[in-house]
């Protein structure tokens, strides 16, 4: 059975959230379909409100904090993403964008990721292409062509409704089948490894003779 890892980022402020509720909904939908097809799931779920003060230290110092740094290596270790803000503005709101911001350049490469987004109308939905889509593509992620946004109306009691629901089920495939065509992750990055070995350094190939 392939070992498969989901780390889920919530952007929402408030307790309890509506972004959270569907980046959970997300979240087990692609879990459930995974396993479906034989993975063995790890989900690292991030509430982004928890690490508020750690993300602007990390942006002031250029050093993330011991938990944010466990966060981050969670984040761009996993076979794939979900990412889901609330929208303010007709955008993604500041600790979402601040979050990807701290993360190392080139550590969301060819990684699958999909995106959804609250808001409280339906006029917001498009935020999801005119923003967030334009972040992870700038990232060079893998975003899945479904994009998933949630108004008030598309809940009930809690639960998602059909049509919701639907959007739910069909994102979530569309992420398994990119997580599936790629090799289980390795992990997080190491910032500090050479990618060039030491006689490249040196402008030389093994056979070139020292003087």
């Amino acid at each position: 059975m392939t070992r498969r890892t989901l780390a889920v980022v919530s952007a929402g402020l408030s307790q309890p959230s509506s972004t959270r509720l569907l980046a959970d909904q997300l979240a087990a939908a692609t879990r459930d379909e995974l396993v479906r097809r034989g993975s063995e799931v790890e989900l690292h779920v991030v509430d982004l409100r928890e690490y508020a003060h750690d993300v602007v230290n990390n942006m002031l110092t250029g050093f993330p904090p011991a938990a944010l740094r466990e966060v981050i290596d969670a984040v761009t270790g996993a076979d794939g993403l979900i990412a889901v803000t609330p929208i303010f503005s007709a955008s993604y709101n500041g600790l979402f964008k601040s979050f990807f911001d701290v993360l190392d350049s080139g550590s969301l490469v060819d990684r699958p990721v999909l995106i959804g987004a609250t808001g409280g109308t339906a006029r917001h939905s498009l935020a999801l292409e005119h923003a967030v889509r334009p972040m992870f593509a700038y990232l060079r992620s893998v975003v899945v062509p479904t994009a998933v946004f949630a108004a008030p109306e598309d809940w009930s009691d809690g639960t998602a409704d059909g049509a919701l629901r639907g959007r739910i089920r069909r994102a979530a495939g569309e992420l398994a089948d990119q997580i599936e065509r790629r090799p289980p992750a390795s992990g997080p990055a190491d910032p500090f490894a050479l990618t060039t070995d030491f006689l490249q350094m040196l402008g030389r190939s093994d056979d070139t003779p020292v003087s």
